[in-house]
């Protein structure tokens, strides 16, 4: 099994600095019942929401675009 890097860290109440191998990103919200947005280094925008159950809601975004020739 790959051994894998990954830190996070609370930098202010409700942003977290999330920092791995590749690439950082930061966190924001996630309060209660709150969405949690998300913006990487690589430009991907993540926003995430907990739902009760065993439902759960995500949805990825990718803000740059890498161009093929």
């Amino acid at each position: 099994m790959p051994l894998t890097f990954r830190k996070s860290f609370r930098i202010l109440p409700g942003v977290r600095l999330n920092i791995n191998k590749r690439s950082w990103s930061i966190t924001t919200g996630g309060g209660r019942n709150g969405p949690r947005y998300t913006r990487s280094s690589t430009g991907r925008r993540t926003t995430s929401m907990d739902l009760p159950g065993p439902f759960g809601w995500r949805r990825t975004s990718r803000s740059r675009r890498s161009r093929g020739h």
